[in-house]
């Protein structure tokens, strides 16, 4: 039997572009096909959500301020169906505000304009290649349990202390995972920042705090006096566990 090598080769990741400039659409088209990825270019968020139904995607570049349908509009709509499609905001918008509402949203990444070229197909390369290693690696188990909340990380959705059911973002169970693997210990910000993010660039730090401020709004029934989520000073974050809660 006779293998060739071109059979045996993995397929292109395809990345879906939406951005509505048309001269960096065509520029970053290029750029992409000519690091071998396929890519198929949108100019508006109704474009996106189309396409993201149609056909299989290992990441969208995404512009905020699209005509039609705005990014952050359009994340949370993909969001509500797909929590594991990388996404990458592009965006002109560099207001710290604007990339923690973009995280928030569901977003895994936030470059500006201007942009290196060489920092982007990075970013590109390491988000593409940590959401296979995730699909690959199987989780330690997809249920934690703390108190009387309830996480389903396969199902990226929980149910906290008042039987509520809340639905995380990817980034979200991420944070979540690394800290209840790590319970009892401190995790630190570069840990966290290399690990669910991927890079110590960015986010900043203020970026995690507002993750626990979120965790602790779900879960905690007193969110000022935290049993579980806490911040230790110039050190990183601690996942308390506890058997049941008082």
């Amino acid at each position: 039997m006779l293998f060739n090598s071109e059979i045996m080769q993995q397929p292109a990741a395809h990345i879906l572009l939406a951005e509505d400039e048309e001269h960096l659409q065509e520029a970053l088209k290029l750029n992409l096909e000519m690091e071998g990825y396929e890519v198929t270019a949108v100019s508006d968020g109704l474009a996106v959500l189309k396409e993201v139904e149609s056909q299989h995607f290992d990441l969208i570049i995404m512009d905020i301020m699209m005509p039609e349908l705005d990014g952050i509009s359009t994340i949370q709509s993909i969001r509500l169906n797909n929590r594991e499609l990388p996404i990458l905001i592009l965006s002109a918008k560099n207001a710290s505000a604007d990339r923690v509402t973009g995280l928030k949203t569901g977003a895994d990444d936030y470059l500006t304009k201007p942009f290196n070229l060489e920092e982007l197909l990075l970013r590109v390369e390491i988000l593409i290649r940590r959401n296979q290693q995730i699909q690959d690696k199987p989780a330690p188990s997809d249920v934690y349990v703390f108190g009387k909340n309830r996480i389903d990380f396969k199902a990226q959705s929980a149910i906290n202390y008042k039987g509520e059911a809340i639905a995380l973002s990817k980034k979200e169970v991420m944070l979540l995972q690394l800290l209840t693997e790590h319970a009892n210990q401190v995790v630190s910000r570069e840990k966290i920042l290399r690990v669910v993010w991927g890079y110590q660039v960015y986010p900043t730090t203020r970026t995690i705090d507002n993750f626990i401020l979120s965790f602790r709004k779900y879960f905690e029934p007193d969110s000022r006096h935290p049993l579980y989520f806490h911040s230790i000073r110039g050190s990183g974050y601690r996942f308390v566990s506890y058997q049941e809660a008082n």
